[in-house]
């Protein structure tokens, strides 16, 4: 009944900045944390940072210093901003919400796009 739904890519110059928002709709109270994930072309998808319910968020190392996760109180949209874009921060994001009976669920995902 949970559904995640991205927004917020697009095409952006290195050293730019983009937010992109997760926005959960349904039964928001069977979440227990949400995360953002990335997956490049080649690549394995990687977790970016998670956000839980008590509030705690964390990034990635790679990413530390240039992205931050960020939540409403109710947990309904999780942002992740993203400064100092580099090229190689060029994937498709997806937002990840794991639930209190064990499943999780994927958003469809943004691309995320950053040029040279």
């Amino acid at each position: 009944q949970v559904q995640l739904v991205e927004s917020g890519g697009g095409l952006v110059q290195a050293g730019g900045s983009l937010r992109l928002s997760c926005a959960a709709s349904g039964s928001i109270f069977s979440i227990r944390a949400m995360a953002w994930y990335r997956q490049a072309p080649g690549k394995q998808r990687e977790l970016v940072g998670k956000s839980t319910r008590g509030g705690s968020t964390n990034v990635a190392d790679s990413v530390k210093g240039r992205f931050t996760i960020s939540r409403d109180n109710a947990m309904n949209t999780m942002y992740l901003q993203m400064n100092s874009l580099k090229p190689e921060d060029t994937a498709v994001y997806y937002c990840n919400a794991d639930l209190f009976s064990g499943s999780g669920l994927w958003g469809q995902g943004t691309q995320v796009t950053v040029s040279s």
